[in-house]
């Protein structure tokens, strides 16, 4: 495929040359010097085995004559995707340099490789973001089974000035929708799924209504469990939608159908829901239904925080030295959190973290050299058997065994005094720095006494 593309390339250097009247001789010459993509083939890993090519199988020709079909049908998708796995450079682009050309700062460069650069670094803010639920399982609500049920990011991709429709608010068959409903905590708030508040639910989910509202004059309908509006104008926002006209509904619905009850509503999507505050049951049609998903710990996270050393709650997000004291420090010195990493949280909370998390990486950074603790671990050489305990039992990988010696080492920079180590040696030759076994037993007998 490369090679039939490099020769596509230089056909169309020979015809630019012809239909411009350059001499053919001076310009196939420099055809023939058109850099090559040969040099950016990768060299196959060692770990790979190398697999045949598919052919095409020419048809019969018995049944071939009887038909129009191709002599030489090609690939089928199984076949198709077996070959294009083979590829270990591209398989996707055909190296066309469209991309190339309408990139107006030249970020684009097709000769570029991959390489794997070591960066030594004193201070690291870890920002791994946040991806939004799948509301796939919750089947009730229709998502990918009824072409008008929308994430919130769909929605808000549909509403961009970039987006499919140019930023205007259409459904799948082009025109406006007269009716959208808007359905909040979807996933979140959920003993099912996550049992926390996302917190920005609401508020996007009230700006959709009002986006709605402005752009197509459509009535909408926003069914909630609770409605949390805490930030700066938030709250005057919430009043402004509700003045505009959008219904608030409180209460969970129950589920998205498209069985209507009155013959002029077929081809409408009904959404079914309880109004706790009048204790009935509605039945609303609807043209649109947005579904106001939650935020769940970025793909990947736990892995970050596994190499970073850095611990997780039960829901995944990464956990802080100190809720209030230190909410963008970690157990793990020089290493700051920013942003949704650490729990669901809105684009002033964001900012305001990051801000936080990289004057903490300057303040360190700046001082040149840093203060280890005083209440670190240290291991008896003379009495470590070597069975490795603490290295394992180390949540910073501050321990390294030592094989020319046949014990463990602590790295004092690294270590933090936790004593876990000290707890875990079953030969009692690991200790923390002014914690030891002596002191501390000397301190309980003089409390007793």
């Amino acid at each position: 495929m490369i090679e039939a593309v490099a020769a596509g390339h230089k056909a169309a250097e020979g015809i630019h040359a012809f239909l411009q009247g350059i001499t053919l001789e001076t310009e196939t010459q420099k055809v023939i010097e058109f850099p090559s993509l040969q040099s950016n083939w990768l060299d196959i890993p060692a770990d790979v085995t190398p697999q045949g090519r598919n052919h095409p199988r020419p048809a019969d020709p018995l049944q071939r004559i009887h038909s129009f079909e191709e002599a030489v049908p090609g690939f089928n998708e199984e076949e198709a995707l077996e070959e294009a796995n083979r590829c270990l450079n591209c398989g996707v682009c055909c190296e066309c340099l469209e991309c190339q050309k309408a990139c107006e700062v030249h970020a684009i460069d097709h000769h570029m490789q991959e390489t794997i650069e070591t960066v030594d670094v004193g201070a690291i803010v870890v920002a791994t973001g946040f991806k939004t639920f799948d509301p796939t399982p919750l089947a009730q609500y229709g998502y990918g089974i009824y072409p008008e049920v929308y994430t919130s990011l769909e929605f808000e991709r549909l509403n961009n000035a970039t987006g499919p429709t140019s930023g205007k608010i259409r459904m799948k068959n082009g025109k406006s929708p007269e009716r959208v409903a808007i359905i909040h905590c979807v996933g979140s708030r959920d003993s099912r799924y996550r049992h926390y508040c996302s917190r920005v639910c609401c508020m996007y989910s009230m700006k959709f209504a009002h986006l709605v509202r402005e752009k197509t004059g459509a009535e909408v309908w926003e069914f909630y469990i609770d409605i949390r509006s805490p930030g700066k104008l938030y709250e005057e926002f919430y009043n402004r939608v509700q003045e505009e006209g959008v219904h608030l509904i409180r209460g969970k619905v129950a589920e998205v159908s498209d069985i209507p009850d009155r013959p002029e509503d077929d081809g409408r999507l009904i959404v079914v829901a309880e109004n706790t505050l009048t204790r009935r049951t509605l039945r609303i049609p609807a043209d649109m239904v947005i579904l106001s998903v939650g935020l769940e710990p970025a793909r990947g996270a736990a892995e970050i925080g596994r190499r970073l050393g850095i611990s997780s709650d039960s829901d995944g997000w990464f956990s802080e030295l100190h809720v209030k004291l230190a909410p963008v420090k970690t157990a793990s010195s020089g290493i700051f959190l920013a942003g949704c990493c650490q729990g669901p949280k809105d684009i002033p909370d964001t900012v305001a973290q990051a801000s936080a998390a990289a004057g903490e990486a300057v303040a360190l950074l700046s001082k040149g050299t840093v203060q280890t603790l005083a209440e670190i671990s240290t291991i008896d050489p003379d009495v470590c058997t070597g069975c490795q305990s603490c290295v394992q039992a180390c949540a910073y990988s501050a321990i390294r065994f030592d094989n020319g010696r046949g014990v463990a080492v602590v790295n004092d920079a690294l270590c933090q005094g936790c004593g876990s180590c000290a707890a875990a040696c079953p030969s009692s030759a690991a200790s923390v720095n002014h914690f030891t076994d002596r002191q501390v037993m000397e301190e309980i007998e003089a409390i007793l006494l």
